[in-house]
């Protein structure tokens, strides 16, 4: 086991908790069981073991093997590899939340990168990113598109195939807009929305 402590600092705390040495701290525990022999297998290498847990794991079915039913964004999703690569770059990488501008400047490398991109990809003047979910940004995209016409469309046609949870935000996010509504995708308009423009 490993145990960053120098010898120094282990006997100054035992010293400072009135203990001689590590060993007294399992007093309590009976001297039967303090350190019982394990009937272990012998010891294998990394190779090994991950051969032998893909065998074991291999006994169940999982999305890869059958066709998933769950839905409402809990879709099977394709990675492509460049995604670990770039994400283990240094100069994205940090240890803290984006809430502390001296040590997340890795994060707003990557975001600004995946604003870029996105906006050079469709050909849209603006990309939004850094949300907490998926939901929040559905909701924050609609209340962009709602401003920019100056509230002079207050309807905004949402995909029944959404995510139902990511609807229920951008409702909560809209409810004090007295004109605004929110319609179903072609198959099931709301009907007091009528016509959608």
């Amino acid at each position: 086991m490993f145990v960053p402590h120098t010898d120094f600092e282990r006997e100054e705390m035992l010293e400072r908790i009135g203990v001689e040495r590590m060993e007294d701290l399992f007093t309590d525990v009976p001297e039967s069981h303090r350190f019982p022999a394990l009937d272990l297998p012998p010891a294998l290498t990394e190779m090994e073991i991950l051969k032998e847990l893909i065998e074991i794991s291999s006994g169940n079915a999982s999305t890869r093997d059958l066709i998933c039913f769950l839905g409402a964004g809990a879709y099977n999703h394709y990675i492509p590899a460049a995604v670990d690569s770039i994400i283990r770059r240094g100069e994205f990488m940090t240890a803290y939340t984006p809430y502390q501008p001296e040590v997340s400047q890795g994060t707003l490398q990557a975001i600004f990168e995946y604003q870029s991109l996105i906006a050079a990809l469709t050909g849209m003047e603006v990309s939004n990113a850094s949300h907490y979910d998926g939901a929040t940004a559905a909701a924050e995209a609609v209340i962009m598109a709602y401003h920019h016409f100056r509230e002079k469309r207050p309807k905004i046609v949402v995909s029944s195939g959404v995510n139902p949870q990511y609807r229920e935000t951008i409702r909560t996010y809209m409810q004090g807009y007295d004109s605004f509504k929110i319609c179903g995708d072609s198959n099931g308009l709301d009907p007091l929305c009528g016509p959608v423009d």
